[in-house]
């Protein structure tokens, strides 16, 4: 609910207002004079201030130069009887965010105060929304020797407007590479356009490459900018570039060529300036050779090709990128997670045919799963422990010991659930609490 901090003197006007506001269901607390106001500013925090200018003792002007010093992120609408032009412009020179004449419509001040409080919540939304992706711009991490390399280039290509071509298995990180690249580039403040060439239909990928016209095809009844004119001055990845239609290559050439094109249905020509960033897990030489991608397009986008290595052929970076996720999860749950030594050297062993991103999977789901804040290396998936060798035993088929070892993991995650309530636990279970008592103590649970 938004609070609203109303200071006038008159105190008709003030009981009026406040009998107003709160029937939009804004909470109201109303003062007669600005020193109270500011007595309440300095104890409590507020969305909006709404106060007279002139006022005994401390007036409206002296108000409004506290709230800024004091709570910056706090609104203010000025109001007086004694309104002139001059006042209008002096308030909101001085940072107020709204002015409005005595006697004036209460209707009116309701259409203010809403339209100031909607700017709040779409300012904390953008906020969050930064913050957003930051985390999804957040740097490659690792320091192993391949990763240290790409690293390095990274950082010489990014200062460029050089075509980049990033190239590695799915799950590698090429995404986050591309974002590298433009945060530490010199359009760094400038759109950052993604598309996924493989996930646009064939008879759409046209008019969002390059946007269309009003009635160029059934269904376009209103004019749509293209990805390009998005990310003019910016930068744009073009993702998973071996998918891209054959047609739209000769036209992606084009604007890589002369940085023009027209959309579908216009007639005039285009001009934009971004720098395009490519990626891809096909081999793009064995599709020139087999005829499915141009030559020429291949060579203009190939100018600064980035290998990224597997997650088996940098192994060093496992136990860093296992903390990051842990930590990132973590924060997610709010709780604190950690891994054993003997789960983190299945990790180390495992070969990855996924990559990074099947490694993040994995530790998502051992830590959802996992009844200990430490996740040992039962609570990692079955798979992954046949692929190392660890579950072609003897034991493996013994029914006895599989049957008792689900049972126990059930066992532990009730408790949990209910932190530590036999009770609720055995409800759970759908077992009496004398049952679960007796299996506790067979499994020498203690919790």
């Amino acid at each position: 609910m938004a609070r609203i901090l109303l200071a006038e003197d008159d105190d008709l006007m003030r009981i009026t207002i406040k009998d107003r506001l709160e029937k939009n269901k804004w909470h109201v607390d109303a003062v007669p004079n600005g020193r109270e106001a500011v007595e309440r500013l300095k104890k409590e925090n507020f969305h909006l201030v709404i106060s007279d200018i002139r006022m005994p003792g401390l007036d409206g002007w002296q108000l409004l130069k506290f709230v800024h010093q004091s709570s910056p992120n706090t609104d203010i609408i000025m109001m007086t009887a004694y309104g002139s032009v001059d006042d209008a412009i002096e308030s909101l020179k001085k940072g107020a965010a709204d002015y409005i004449l005595k006697p004036f419509n209460m209707d009116d001040l309701i259409i203010r105060v809403s339209r100031i409080l909607d700017m709040q919540n779409i300012k904390a939304r953008c906020t969050s929304l930064e913050e957003s992706c930051r985390e999804m711009h957040s740097n490659l991490i690792g320091d192993s020797k391949p990763m240290e390399h790409i690293h390095s280039l990274i950082k010489q290509v990014a200062p460029t407007d050089s075509t980049v071509l990033i190239l590695g298995e799915s799950g590698t990180g090429k995404e986050l590479v591309a974002s590298s690249i433009h945060l530490q580039s010199k359009r760094a403040d400038k759109p950052f356009v993604r598309l996924n060439c493989a996930a646009i239909p064939e008879g759409l990928m046209e008019s969002e490459l390059f946007g269309h016209e009003k009635g160029a095809f059934t269904g376009a009844h209103a004019k749509k900018l293209g990805k390009f004119e998005m990310a003019d001055g910016g930068t744009m990845l073009l993702d998973e570039i071996g998918d891209l239609p054959n047609p739209l290559q000769a036209k992606l050439l084009r604007v890589l060529q002369e940085n023009m094109y027209e959309r579908v249905g216009g007639t005039g020509t285009i001009s934009v300036d971004v720098r395009i960033l490519c990626a891809t897990s096909k081999n793009l030489e064995e599709a020139v050779e087999a005829g499915s991608f141009r030559q020429d397009l291949f060579y203009r986008l190939n100018v600064i090709p980035i290998h990224l290595p597997p997650l088996r052929e940098h192994r060093d970076d496992i136990p860093v990128l296992t903390h990051h996720f842990l930590h990132e999860f973590s924060k997610k749950r709010g709780i604190t997670m950690e891994i054993s030594p003997e789960a983190m050297q299945c990790l180390i062993d495992y070969s990855y045919p996924g990559n990074v991103r099947e490694l993040k999977n994995i530790i998502e789901r051992a830590s959802v799963l996992s009844p200990y804040p430490v996740i040992q290396p039962d609570d990692l998936p079955a798979d992954l422990l046949e692929a190392n060798g660890q579950k072609e035993t003897k034991d493996s088929y013994c029914l006895s010991d599989a049957v008792a070892k689900t049972e126990k993991q059930l066992l532990l995650k009730a408790l949990v659930h209910t932190h530590g309530k036999r009770a609720e636990a055995a409800q759970l279970l759908g077992i009496s609490r004398k049952n679960l008592w007796e299996k506790m103590k067979q499994y020498e649970i203690s919790m």
